[in-house]
Formats: C-alpha cells, sequence, structure tokens
C-alpha cells in the first residue's frame, strides 16, 4: 500500500491510496472461486461452473464488494500510518481501473484542529454570590399563596394583578383578521401574555364598559400577515375579579406535605428547594461564562462534519420540542442556519474543555459523580431507587461521569482564571422580577 496525503483547504485532507493490482486481484479472483462452488447456474453442475461464466454474471459486483472491502481496511490502515484523526467519516472514491492494474482510491475528510490553548491565568472571569434573604423566602411563600388564590368580583376600576374576563373583535382598515376574535377570554393585567398594548388598553375600566383599543403587532410576531400591522380592537368588558390569597393556616401548609401544617416546617423545606435551586443557576452562570471566556481567547477551526453533527442534534432537540405543541407531521424541516453558529461553539467548547482536561491530566472524581447523581435524585420522592438505578445503568453512569469531568474542567479554570465575584440579588440571579 503507498500513501499521498494532501491538505487542501483548512482541515480538509485527501489520501490517495494505492494497493497493489496483484493483492487485489487475489482477493477477487478467490471470491469468484468460492462463488462457482456455491452458486446454481442453469446447464452447469453445482461446483462445476467455468470461472469465466462466474465472472461474466458477478464481476461487476464481486469488484464492488472487494473494493469497498479494501478501501475500508487501508484507509484505516493509513490514517494509523500517517498519524491522522479524522473528524467524521470519510468521503471515499475509487478511480477506474483495469483488471491487472493498481487499485487507487481517494479518502477526503476533516482532521481534529491542533489546539494551543492560550493561558488560563490570563483568562477574565466573572462568577456571581448572592444568598438567599427573609424577604425571598417571603416572597416565595407568597407565589405558593398565589398558586393557591381565589378570584373575586369587584366594582372598582381594573388594575394591574387584576384578572379580567373580556369579549374582543379585531380588525386591520376595517377587516376583521384570523384569530383576532374570542368570547369570554381571562387574562390578568400585567402579565405581558398579550401584545404590547392591550393590557394596558383595559387597565383603569369598570365591568360592564365596551370601548376600542388601538394596538401594533411587534415587527418579530409569528403571524407574517400581522407584522407591524396597527389593529383595532373592540372589547367588551364583562368582569374584574381582584386575587384573594389564601391565609398561612396549618391547612394550607399541609398541601405542600408538610403533614404536621407547622409554617416554619414548609418555610425550611422551601428555602432549601430555593437553595438548589439557586445553586444549579450559579453553576449553570458560571459554566457559561467560563466557557465564554474560553472560546472568546481562543480561535481555533472547527471541523464542518462536528458542527454538522451538532446541527442535527439541536435541530432534532427543537422538532421535539414543537412536537409536544404541534402535529410532528406537519412541522417543517428547520433550515440549519438557525443552529449554526449554537453548534460551532458547542464544538469549540468541546474541543478546548478536551484539550484542558488533556493537557491537566484530569480524571474522573467518583466522588463528585457520586454527588451529582444524589443531588439530581433529590428531586425524586425516593431518592435510593433513583441512585441504585443510575448505578445499575452503564450508559447513565458514564454520561453522569462525562458531566463530572467537565464540571472539574470548569473548576480548574476558575481556579486559575483571573475572577471578578459580582454580587447580586436572588432575584437578579432567578431572573424574577423584583416583588
Amino acid at each position: 500500500m503507498q500513501v499521498s496525503v494532501e491538505s487542501t483547504q483548512g482541515l480538509e485532507r485527501v489520501l490517495t491510496i494505492t494497493v497493489a493490482a496483484e493483492a487485489f486481484d487475489k482477493e477477487f479472483d478467490a471470491r469468484l472461486r468460492h462463488l462457482s462452488k456455491t452458486q446454481r447456474v442453469d446447464g452447469f453442475r453445482p461446483g462445476k461452473v467455468p470461472a469465466s461464466v462466474i465472472a461474466k454474471r458477478f464481476g461487476a459486483a464481486v469488484e464492488q464488494e472487494v473494493g469497498g472491502e479494501i478501501m475500508q481496511r487501508n484507509f484505516y490502515e493509513a490514517i494509523v500510518a500517517e498519524k491522522l484523526n479524522p473528524a467524521g467519516a470519510p468521503a471515499v472514491a475509487p478511480l477506474a481501473r483495469k483488471k491487472g492494474e493498481d487499485f487507487v482510491f481517494t479518502a477526503t475528510f476533516e482532521v481534529y484542529p491542533e489546539v494551543a490553548l492560550t493561558a488560563l491565568d490570563s483568562l477574565a472571569v466573572d462568577t456571581v454570590a448572592t444568598t438567599i434573604e427573609d424577604a425571598d423566602l417571603d416572597n416565595m411563600l407568597v407565589t405558593l399563596q398565589k398558586q393557591h388564590a381565589e378570584w373575586n368580583d369587584v366594582e372598582r376600576n381594573s388594575q394591574n394583578d387584576d384578572q379580567v374576563t373580556v369579549d374582543f373583535e379585531g380588525s386591520i382598515d376595517g377587516e376583521v383578521f384570523e384569530g383576532g376574535k374570542a368570547e369570554g377570554f381571562q387574562i390578568v393585567l400585567g402579565s405581558e401574555r398579550m401584545i404590547p398594548g392591550f393590557e394596558t388598553g383595559i387597565v383603569g375600566k369598570k365591568a360592564g364598559e365596551e370601548f376600542n383599543i388601538d394596538v401594533t403587532f411587534p415587527e418579530d410576531y409569528h403571524a407574517e400577515e400581522l407584522k407591524g400591522k396597527v389593529a383595532q380592537f373592540k372589547i367588551n368588558l364583562t368582569k374584574v375579579e381582584e386575587q384573594t390569597l389564601p391565609e398561612l393556616t396549618e391547612e394550607f401548609v399541609k398541601k405542600f406535605g408538610v403533614e404536621s401544617g407547622d409554617l416554619e416546617a414548609l418555610k425550611e423545606d422551601v428555602k432549601k428547594n430555593m437553595q438548589r435551586e439557586l445553586d444549579q443557576v450559579l453553576k449553570n452562570t458560571a459554566k457559561d461564562n467560563v466557557l465564554t471566556a474560553l472560546v472568546e481567547n481562543n480561535e481555533i477551526d472547527v471541523p464542518k462534519a462536528l458542527v454538522d453533527g451538532e446541527v442535527n442534534v439541536l435541530r432534532k432537540q427543537a422538532m421535539e420540542r414543537y412536537g409536544k405543541q404541534m402535529d410532528p407531521n406537519n412541522l417543517p424541516e428547520l433550515p440549519a442556519e438557525l443552529f449554526t453558529e449554537q453548534a460551532e461553539k458547542r464544538v469549540k467548547v468541546g474541543l478546548l474543555l478536551g484539550e484542558v482536561i488533556k493537557v491537566n491530566e484530569l480524571k474522573v472524581d467518583q466522588d463528585k459523580v457520586a454527588s451529582l447523581i444524589e443531588n439530581a435524585a433529590s428531586a425524586y420522592e425516593n431518592p435510593a431507587e433513583v441512585v441504585e438505578y443510575y448505578k445499575n445503568n452503564k450508559e447513565l453512569m458514564q454520561n453522569m461521569e462525562n458531566v463530572a469531568l467537565e464540571e472539574q474542567a470548569v473548576d480548574f479554570i476558575i481556579e486559575k482564571a483571573k475572577v471578578t465575584e459580582v454580587k447580586k440579588s436572588f432575584d437578579e440571579v432567578m431572573n424574577k422580577p423584583a416583588a
């Protein structure tokens, strides 16, 4: 076997591999002899079919079969010999040949880039620090109360946080548009559920009033024919209700699984859940900041094959999300351009973190794996069963080990980087509006 390597553009490589005619023909002839003993051909006794007849009938198929096997086998031998690391499957193409000529084929593929990491101590990374204050806990209890609140009719003017019931009909230039009409429609004012201007146009009105409001559809509205259009809505406000929160009684507390009905016990449970969510958000924020800094400070080429693979993963995930809301059979094929930027970043992150792990010889910390599993299991009713399920599932354990190693790499970078701690409130961190 003879091999030549050509670098065409970027990470693309083209191998031209030559296999001696003798080696190809020997394998080809052996395959034909085997067929002559096993194939039945009219006019010939079994096992006595002449080689010329077998070659005429099966020669093209056998040549293709032998060629495919030789290309696969010799390609892998060639990349090992040339110390190449393909990023994706090759596109192989045999050149035309006659019997007695060398078998020549090309293999085109991309290789993984060489990564030279910028010194980690030059990276600037922000981390967020926050604590759960008593006011945050009180706000969360109010949220729980709102989940079990009652709505009562009021005769006053409507205001934000009221629930209103309306009949409405929307038109553009006097023409009613599709989806612009409803009866008995309920909205909580200030929830920003409707297009801008719709809810504010109702604030200050009383039940029984009929009125018109003008609103402009956003330029990014999902219905193409309504984008940026000014619409007039005829509104009949039939009901205004204010929210009445339940008192923090024993009965209320028991609704959340606290059998004792003790409010302090409920607060303790709620705070634990808040802390678990906060820890996860802080971890994800730190990780995002680290990975962004890593990508911004390390320019690398990315193999198109890897990007295409990530695009397919992201597209599949998006289709699964949309499929829960729509008929999957009616979903259009989402264009790759929607996911390309995110896919490229994911590939870069994978390559750079892999280099951090390799260069610094990081190994999976099994204690961290156990901690991750226990944390995931704590959200279930029977954590011990979940932990045991993980331990008995090799694929899940491998995934969790990968997560652990990735987190170890992120922690390692934070230890080396120039870290600035930014203090934020609980609501800021959790992206909640201040109470």
